[in-house]
């Protein structure tokens, strides 16, 4: 049984850090490249931040780039994202994505989600 499981978010001031983590099982973690997607209310799901399966070639939307950080521990099946100065728009249900491609077709799995609040 696939689970991508995220914990770490809640309520933060402005200026505030926040360390997002996501544990995968049921999948060969190591062969995924693995993500952070974020949504918020009434707006559309965007990709946040991503990392290779080997842990390089990390890419970050422009909003979030010199704030945020992805990273993974392949032994611990577990990808991280380290977000400083925090700011209201970073609100949003941030979700963890595993995605690999094989013979050109994409292979998806998600989390529940777990809430970011920034706000004084």
């Amino acid at each position: 049984q696939v689970q991508l499981v995220e914990s770490g978010g809640g309520l933060v001031q402005p200026g505030g850090s926040l360390r997002l983590s996501c544990v995968a099982s049921g999948f060969t973690f190591s062969t995924y490249v693995m993500s952070w997607y974020r949504q918020a209310p009434g707006k559309e799901r965007e990709l946040v931040a991503s990392l290779s399966s080997t842990g390089g070639s990390p890419n970050y939307v422009d909003s979030v780039k010199g704030r945020f950080t992805i990273s993974r521990d392949n032994a611990k099946n577990t990808v991280y994202l380290q977000m400083n100065s925090l700011k209201p728009e970073d609100t949003a249900l941030y979700y963890c994505n595993g995605r690999r491609l094989l013979w050109g077709l994409p292979t998806d799995y998600w989390g529940q989600g777990t809430q970011v609040t920034v706000s004084s």
